[in-house]
């Protein structure tokens, strides 16, 4: 609005409109509730004594409170740059609902906070936000960060408490069908988003349960599985079928793809990558010597009620045990902790660089250091000692070299330093490889890269086969919870495209290189 004098030459002035005029008022509400980062400090959620804790597999962090994650979400700096949904792969609008749970609306939070994310109270509490979110907190050099994932993982905890979160109900149902091969993270992802869209989801697995790595995986100190089953429920609720404990491929009692492409309009393969990578050297095929995947899911097993032969008869039980685990990831945390709570006579977490190179959450490495993990930096195995079974690794002493080919600096053995660590139990935690899908499911014209991962079109997630998509860690290789959510949001998009006509039918070729490459050996 301007205001004309009424002179001969007078010129236009501006007239302040309401807003403008509330706009210092506006400011300081803003500093009243926000920005409080420099009054308030960084603190996470009541985290259970070490001792306390190693003795079940209870999740090891409390609840928020109101005022606490109200009080947390208030130091948010609401930036103009969110460095935080920068480096999210899902983007999460974290500034917006910070704010809105600062404010005490915390069903407007949740329904920001879903709308990019399927599973944020998943993410909450297994994301390594160190490394992503809170790791680019513009706050965090002076002031620490915001501790985004517990509030994220509050937020949603209340929803389910309060009934806010509803089945997806599509607007219309379509007559068109698709197919999901894997019940992980992104095939359920994809299974939400095409449900919600209004087509007839089939989603089939190999397990009994659905959830894959989210069930069989990850311990439950990290994740308890009430929380993936009442996800499978909602979507089973929405709508969705799922037919569990069935393989695909053309064994006996298997569905074969063929038939699954004939039954259904499209497929997606989102069935993560499980082959364990091998450990070489004398000795490595002795008794004692497993991979991590199976120790982990023997323990979750029998953590839902399951029995286990192997856990009882002690093959994947580290009750008593010497044990060393090989590796520095995430997973290999996971096996440190869950030996621990098992009852384990000693742990060792050999690892061949320094802990500054570790790739894992160093939140996850500060856990397993006060729950009585001895972690043995810059030691690699060179052969694994026993007759019948092992009882020893033998050990050698690395330093860091110059940088290799990923920039990371290259790890070489020092001579003469070799040394022999007791081991009753050795778990590999080095890392999965993609099973070989084409012979799996009976089709060698489905392409795969160098990698041994599909090969799929980056723009559409098509594969070799028409009307067959693939998505996750099939794809991209061994990677985060967080980014597979983000493939199957990813895909089913271009799914939908594809069965409204929109899409092409075929891979291009030029364009078939996978989306990432499966991370080098730990």
């Amino acid at each position: 609005m301007r205001v004309r004098l009424h002179t001969a030459h007078a010129k236009a002035v501006p007239f302040p409109s309401p807003w403008s005029a509330c706009r210092p008022l506006r400011r300081l509400l803003m500093a009243e509730r926000m920005l409080q980062f420099v009054r308030r400090a960084q603190a996470y959620p009541d985290k259970r004594a070490a001792e306390q804790r190693v003795e079940d597999f209870d999740e090891i962090y409390a609840d928020f409170q109101p005022e606490q994650a109200a009080a947390q979400a208030s130091r948010c700096s609401q930036c103009g740059v969110p460095f935080c949904s920068i480096h999210c792969p899902l983007s999460n609008n974290i500034p917006d609902w910070l704010k809105l749970t600062a404010e005490g609306r915390l069903e407007e939070a949740y329904e920001v906070s879903s709308a990019t994310n399927n599973f944020p109270e998943i993410c909450g509490r297994i994301c390594p936000q160190d490394r992503l979110c809170e790791g680019n907190c513009v706050i965090e050099k002076d002031f620490n960060s915001v501790t985004i994932g517990s509030v994220e993982r509050y937020i949603t905890d209340t929803a389910w408490e309060k009934g806010w979160v509803k089945p997806p109900r599509p607007s219309h149902e379509l007559e068109q069908s698709v197919a999901i091969i894997g019940a992980g993270p992104a095939g359920l992802a994809a299974a939400e988003q095409l449900r919600r869209l209004g087509y007839q989801v089939h989603v089939y697995d190999r397990y009994d349960r659905v959830g894959g790595l989210l069930i069989y995986g990850i311990p439950g100190f990290k994740l308890e599985k009430d929380i993936v089953l009442r996800r499978w429920k909602l979507l089973e609720d929405a709508g969705v079928v799922f037919h569990c404990g069935v393989e695909i491929g053309n064994g006996a009692g298997a569905v074969s793809m063929a038939s699954l492409q004939e039954k259904h309009d499209a497929v997606l393969v989102a069935t993560g990558v499980y082959k364990s990578r091998e450990l070489g050297g004398p000795g490595s095929g002795l008794p004692g010597i497993v991979p991590a995947l199976t120790f982990l899911t023997a323990s979750n097993r029998v953590g839902l009620g399951d029995k286990v032969e192997d856990f009882d008869n002690g093959v994947l039980n580290a009750a008593g045990k010497d044990v060393v685990v090989i590796g520095g990831g995430d997973t290999a945390m996971d096996c440190v902790r869950t030996s621990i709570r098992q009852g384990a006579k000693s742990v060792k977490c050999l690892y061949r660089r320094d802990k500054a190179n570790m790739p894992g959450s160093m939140r996850e490495v500060k856990n397993a250091e006060e729950e009585g993990v001895e972690f043995v930096w810059l030691s690699a195995p060179e052969a694994f000692l026993g007759e019948d079974r092992v009882h020893g690794v033998r050990a050698v002493r690395m330093h860091l070299g110059l940088p290799d080919a990923s920039g990371r600096q290259s790890v070489e053995p020092l001579e003469g330093s070799h040394y022999t660590i007791p081991a009753d139990l050795v778990i590999k935690a080095l890392g999965f490889d993609p099973e070989d899908m084409p012979v799996m499911f009976g089709t060698p014209e489905l392409g795969v890269t160098r990698w041994g991962t599909l090969k799929v079109d980056p723009k559409t997630f098509m594969t070799s086969l028409p009307g067959v998509f693939a998505a996750g860690d099939i794809v991209r290789g061994a990677s985060l919870v967080v980014w597979a959510v983000r493939d199957g949001r990813d895909a089913a998009a271009e799914m939908h495209r594809f069965l409204q006509g929109k899409a092409p039918a075929t891979l291009k070729e030029h364009e078939s290189e996978p989306q990432g490459v499966p991370a080098a050996a730990e």
